[in-house]
């Protein structure tokens, strides 16, 4: 996965334009008149928020053109419910709504239904795992891994296996690199 990509999803992510705080209070209050390009202008604006935002699941296996679209709906939803009554600044109203967005996202389009219990101790163990793989230079066993998280072996092996894409029954299985079987 690569994020560092100068177009995602059709975007120039080098010349997209960075809005000031003023600027964006001004358009915020333009579409709550009901000025559509203010709308357009803000979303514009904030793409790099949502880009900063999905570097945060780059290691979930999924396309950044898919984070980022969806990161686009929870920018958006941001937008339309901001409220500049409040003395937040707009990042720090939106980030959650993106966030949250994936994460969705992330739950929901799963080929198999996991409970959220089992994938939040299979995503802690891997983060355990790259942690004490940069730490000590080798793959961690999952007896290490366990103690760190204080959580069963079998839970551990249990909650890493549930988070596993499924396989085709369909697909074709090599012998020793050679032909299918």
């Amino acid at each position: 996965m690569i994020l560092n990509k100068v177009e995602i999803c059709g975007v120039n992510t080098s010349k997209l334009p960075v809005l000031t705080n003023t600027r964006m209070r001004e358009l915020l209050q333009k579409m709550r008149n009901g000025e559509k390009s203010a709308r357009e202008a803000l979303i514009q604006g904030n793409l790099r928020l949502v880009l900063s935002v999905i570097q945060r699941f780059n290691n979930r296996g999924e396309y950044v053109d898919d984070l980022f679209q969806v990161g686009c709906i929870g920018l958006m939803k941001a937008i339309d419910n901001f409220d500049l009554s409040q003395n937040v600044k707009f990042s720090t109203y939106a980030v959650p709504m993106i966030i949250g967005e994936i994460r969705r996202y992330l739950r929901d389009n799963n080929p198999l239904r996991v409970s959220r219990s089992l994938r939040d101790i299979a995503y802690k163990a891997l983060q355990v795992r790259d942690t004490l793989t940069g730490k000590n230079g080798k793959e961690p066993t999952v007896s290490d891994i366990a103690g760190v998280l204080n959580d069963p072996m079998e839970e551990i092996v249990f909650a890493l296996d549930a988070i596993q894409e499924p396989i085709s029954l369909f697909e074709p299985i090599y012998h020793d690199g050679g032909d299918p079987i």
